[in-house]
């Protein structure tokens, strides 16, 4: 299946959140309030990941850039139907060159030192991993924190 990019629309929020339901677990996944938190914080950006025809969005992804010439990555969610599909190194390269765009050098993220996937999907991406943050997420667990140098 073929995505294209496109901007966030307030129309899409729910499906960005029911999507965010299926990619993670409790605890890790985003109440309501947060997702919409994130999304309309100053400096973000959300993409989507739609497909031709009117075919259901099948992911996105939610970045920032943020001072010191530093973006972060603050959720990148792919149908876990489609994923390794492409689909997420899609989203995170326009995501990257988003950041670029602003000024970003460098660019981070987090992700549960459980998600095994995520963290292979990272390093795949040029990303390596600077600190653990302990009981990060909601339900105790902790995070990898993971930076990659965007421009030299």
């Amino acid at each position: 299946m073929v995505f294209n990019l496109r901007e966030f629309r307030q129309g899409d929020f729910e499906i960005l959140w029911k999507i965010d339901q299926k990619c993670f677990p409790p605890g890790i996944s985003y109440s309501r309030p947060e997702l919409r938190h994130y999304i309309e914080r100053p400096g973000a950006f959300t993409l989507i990941a739609e497909g031709e025809n009117s075919t259901p969005i099948g992911g996105f992804i939610v970045g920032e850039s943020g001072k010191r010439a530093m973006g972060h990555i603050i959720t990148i969610d792919v149908l876990p139907e489609i994923q390794r599909a492409g689909t997420g190194s899609l989203l995170l390269r326009a995501a990257e060159d988003r950041l670029l765009s602003r000024g970003c050098r460098f660019v981070y993220l987090e992700t549960a030192v459980d998600n095994t996937p995520a963290l292979s999907f990272y390093k795949r991406h040029g990303y390596f991993v600077i600190k653990t943050q302990p009981r990060y997420y909601s339900n105790g667990t902790d995070a990898l924190v993971l930076k990659k140098e965007l421009a030299a």
